[in-house]
């Protein structure tokens, strides 16, 4: 299908949905026009048009917060588009790894499947946020500007208060510092430019 053979609105615009290409995550609905959507294409970023201010933008202009568009899809009908992307940062003004952060109605997965996956997502966008940022006042900017001595003993520490915790066999304590040992653990591989992907594909190489 062309760029004409899609349906477009009669204010020339399309819809949009943008889904992180790593875990189906929905990010946020927006509209493009056809200039938006050829820049797209082109330059593999995210390009929109924003109907409050009636111009073309894109998508970390400002904030830094750039999507890498690896793929492109449209529905049955052509009437609508699918952007997925690897998004460095938020993808909310908010600073929320998803626009869609409040619920109508519905909950969880059953058992919290997948809860896992959301975590780690909502971890990674944190951590770059914070890397855009070093001299915000955080634990996490803090660690990041110390770097990967302060890290590595963190690390460490928290690795310790894991096998202690399950010594003790307290599940919840052991939950806790499990969370604990991921998460300075996730510091360090950022600060170190390795990605959660990096060690999954590790991973899937080692089950072959």
């Amino acid at each position: 299908m062309t760029l004409d053979e899609l349906s477009w609105g009669a204010d020339g615009l399309i819809p949009v949905v943008i889904q992180d290409a790593r875990d189906g995550a929905v990010l946020t609905l927006a509209y493009a026009d056809r200039e938006a959507l050829r820049r797209t294409l082109a330059e593999r970023t995210t390009w929109l048009f924003s109907r409050s201010r009636g111009a073309l933008w894109r998508k970390g202009e400002t904030s830094g917060h750039v999507q890498r568009v690896v793929g492109v899809d449209y529905d049955c009908d052509g009437d609508a588009l699918l952007y997925r992307v690897v998004p460095d940062g938020p993808a909310c003004h908010t600073g929320s790894v998803s626009c869609f952060s409040e619920r109508l109605v519905g909950g969880d997965a059953p058992g919290g499947e997948g809860a896992f996956a959301r975590a780690l997502t909502h971890l990674r966008a944190t951590i770059a946020a914070r890397r855009a940022t070093p001299d915000a006042e955080s634990y996490t900017a803090k660690l990041l500007r110390e770097g990967v001595d302060r890290i590595a003993k963190k690390v460490g520490e928290e690795a310790t208060e894991v096998v202690i915790a399950a010594k003790n066999g307290d599940p919840d304590e052991l939950r806790r510092e499990t969370a604990d040992l991921v998460y300075h653990l996730a510091v360090l591989l950022a600060d170190r430019g390795i990605g959660f992907d990096d060690v999954g594909e590790e991973l899937l190489r080692r089950a072959r």
